[in-house]
């Protein structure tokens, strides 16, 4: 946990904890699994947001008219 965050206690079910044990890898906490589960999901919405703008730029390319031809 960065030294500039601040701990808070949450209640998880005891079967959510034992999910998270089992996708621990080597020592990491449960703190440390979830930390990660999160870097995860974000940087996948941030590949969608990536994908989309890039698609959207493709349709408005395909729409532009060079000036020489106006």
């Amino acid at each position: 946990m960065n030294s500039n965050c601040m701990s808070a206690t949450i209640h998880i079910d005891e079967e959510i904890i034992g999910r998270l044990k089992l996708l621990a890898r080597d020592s990491e906490t449960e703190d440390q699994v979830l930390q990660r589960l999160i870097r995860y999901i974000e940087e996948a919405d941030l590949e969608e947001i990536i994908e989309a703008r890039w698609e959207r730029l493709q349709k408005e390319k395909a729409e532009y008219i060079p000036l020489e031809d106006v």
